[in-house]
């Protein structure tokens, strides 16, 4: 039979944060996959764990990902780490679980410390509904694609940001989103754990004379429902009515249909729309 991945998240600051069971299944897994076997083994150590260790990162990830799926194929059970918190969450992991899937491996997952869920649950900022960016990307072109992406985002975003890179993504955030409400969590878990409600604006400020350290997660609250549609009815009520009514015309609609969703677009009635094209008309 083959073996089976095991997905384990460690602890992302304070090592009590594992569980039992991640600390079980590393220390009964055949191979140990790390991201950093420099990071692990301290956790390792701690923990008096001697399983033998192999790395597993973002630049050997496709060829060692084959070699420990044909591990898993002999019947040996691999246990992923990330350097902290869950594996295949912004990091290699996602490519080694894909192969293991198409290799017909069992993947299971251990949960435990995940950094952008313990932000957003601290951050005071609606959890309901929520998109993750990660890191935002280096490339300048997909950054700025990704950025205007994010402008009409209605959820609560959620990035991760190096202290040395922060201030230029908050000029750039605030380039793009506007002056948000945010929150900046910092360290996570450990001694000086900080969680900070702010703006945008006010962080830049205040960077200039106090700029953080430690890894940083972003809690950056989503545009309204409200505003999003006060502004399309803004831009509709600035388009020609004929015009209006031709981009629902085009896609196949009838007059009395085009002319229902051009009066809800602009926040009138059906019967002023149809007034105002008997105006133009005549």
């Amino acid at each position: 039979m083959a073996g089976t991945l095991y997905l384990c998240a460690t602890p992302i600051g304070n090592l009590d944060d594992i569980t039992f069971r991640v600390v079980e299944t590393l220390k009964n897994a055949d191979l140990i996959a790390a991201e950093d076997t420099r990071h692990s083994i301290k956790l390792l150590n701690h923990f008096h764990i001697k399983t033998k260790m192999t790395s597993y990162h973002e630049y050997n990830k496709y060829d060692k990902a084959k070699f420990l799926v044909n591990q898993m194929l002999e019947g040996k059970n691999v246990a992923l780490v990330t350097d902290a918190g869950t594996p295949g969450i912004s990091d290699p992991g996602e490519e080694l679980v894909r192969q293991c899937h198409e290799a017909g491996i069992r993947v299971t997952a251990l949960p435990g410390a995940c950094a952008l869920i313990n932000a957003l649950i601290v951050s005071g900022r609606p959890t309901r509904r929520f998109c993750f960016e990660a890191f935002l990307p280096h490339d300048k072109k997909e950054r700025r694609k990704i950025l205007d992406q994010l402008k009409d985002e209605t959820r609560t975003i959620i990035l991760y940001e190096a202290p040395h890179h922060l201030e230029k993504t908050l000029k750039e955030l605030r380039e793009s989103l506007g002056n948000r409400k945010m929150t900046l969590c910092r360290e996570l878990t450990k001694k000086h754990e900080s969680v900070y409600l702010t703006t945008i604006e006010n962080l830049i400020e205040e960077m200039k004379t106090c700029p953080p350290r430690g890894e940083c997660v972003l809690i950056i609250e989503g545009r309204s429902f409200q505003e999003l549609e006060k502004e399309s009815r803004e831009s509709f009520l600035q388009m020609p009515l004929d015009e209006h009514m031709a981009i629902y015309l085009d896609q196949g609609y009838s007059r009395k249909e085009a002319m229902k969703m051009t009066a809800k677009d602009r926040g009138v009635s059906k019967r002023e729309i149809y007034q105002e094209l008997l105006k133009k008309e005549s």
